[in-house]
């Protein structure tokens, strides 16, 4: 049988795998060298280092500086695309040919490139980008960065139609699935990788609930925020915030309640530890695209998860949680999972839609036969 080779061009060094993101795409190159395919990883490189365990998995890694000029602002491209074009990585994928797979919209500087028609091409798209940024800037509070946001979801938006040049879309949820298959050809769900191998939830009762996620992300901010003020103040229960680079009004806010601590800049392992130990998973969003890699983490290995209709929105997954609305029923979730055990049915039911619809070694096979 003829080896299988694949040239995967991710947005980010996808290593280590302590967000969303690269989470998908570094357990997808696993999944996909278990397979038996020889992987051909790019890797644009901002602040995140050249990472010795990806060797291991992949035939060849390279590393391209991404460009990080103010001046691309006013192009009309996206920034966060044309911050990633590189003429090295344009040669080295045209040296042989290998299907391509781009990682992302952010990706695809490259993808309608005349030097790879004929080519194989597919674009695992992580969200529908210009909703999310639209999203984000209305997240945001700073002036620069809200007008940055708007900007870009604008820019996104015109520039999707470059997804007709590829041959698969791999859409990481049911709903952007949806989405894409109103635009485009061959569209196919595959479900995000992850770090768990199969669910694996704590016996006993936990004390306390747990918010996690990169607080810097306006977005989270916001989550976190709504369930300091609005869920937990006055609220019998303990909660732990944990993340990276809370911002100041994060910290005022959990400062002024007495029963909300905020745990930062702690490392995958504390915060995997924490989810287990936790009673409840609280996962407020304001977002519902894609799919959020911590809520298949708090499925996959914590107790009860409460969150709000866009967290699980078109997932698939709302059946395996408690999805309440507004912060009064969310209070009334969160006291009533306190004292309850998650075994029986609850966790019967997470088996049954976890280890069917997201396991690793099955998705990554369903990627691979499409690849001629």
């Amino acid at each position: 049988m003829a080896e299988t080779h694949l040239h995967i061009v991710s947005f980010d060094v996808p290593w280590p795998a302590d967000y969303g993101g690269v989470i998908d795409v570094h357990y997808k190159v696993k999944a996909l060298a278990e397979a038996g395919a020889h992987v051909h990883l790019h890797c644009f490189a901002y602040g995140r280092k050249p990472a010795p365990e990806l060797e291991h998995l992949c035939a060849s890694v390279h590393y391209y500086p991404r460009r990080t000029s103010k001046h691309l602002l006013l192009n009309s491209l996206p920034y966060v695309v044309v911050s990633r074009r590189s003429e090295e990585l344009r040669d080295r994928l045209a040296a042989d040919d290998h299907p391509i797979l781009f990682e992302g919209l952010h990706s695809c500087y490259h993808l309608g490139d005349p030097a790879f028609v004929g080519r194989q091409r597919l674009v695992r798209t992580h969200n529908v980008e210009h909703t999310y940024y639209a999203a984000l800037a209305e997240a945001e509070t700073g002036t620069f960065k809200r007008a940055y946001f708007a900007s870009e979801a604008r820019k996104l938006e015109r520039y999707e139609p470059v997804l007709s040049e590829a041959d698969h879309l791999l859409a990481i949820s049911p709903a952007d699935a949806a989405y894409f298959a109103r635009h485009f050809r061959n569209v196919h769900h595959v479900p995000a990788f992850h770090s768990c191998g199969r669910v694996n939830v704590p016996d006993g009762l936990g004390d306390f609930a747990l918010y996690h996620g990169a607080l810097s992300v306006p977005e989270n901010d916001q989550a976190a925020r709504f369930l300091v003020n609005e869920v937990f103040d006055g609220l019998d229960v303990r909660l732990v915030i944990a993340g990276s680079n809370a911002s100041a009004d994060l910290r005022r806010d959990v400062a002024r309640v007495p029963n909300v601590e905020l745990r930062e800049n702690i490392g995958t392992d504390e915060i995997h530890r924490l989810v287990r130990e936790a009673q409840v998973n609280v996962l407020p969003t304001f977002q519902a695209t894609g799919i959020k890699l911590k809520l298949l983490l708090c499925l996959f290995t914590g107790r009860h998860v409460v969150c709000n209709p866009p967290m699980v929105e078109g997932t698939g997954l709302e059946e395996l949680c408690r999805v309440q609305s507004d912060a009064p029923r969310m209070r009334l979730a969160i006291q009533a999972c306190m004292g309850k055990p998650a075994n029986g049915a609850t966790l019967e039911k997470r088996l049954a839609v976890l280890e069917e619809r997201f396991d690793n070694r099955r998705n990554a096979e369903a990627i691979l036969r499409l690849l001629r």
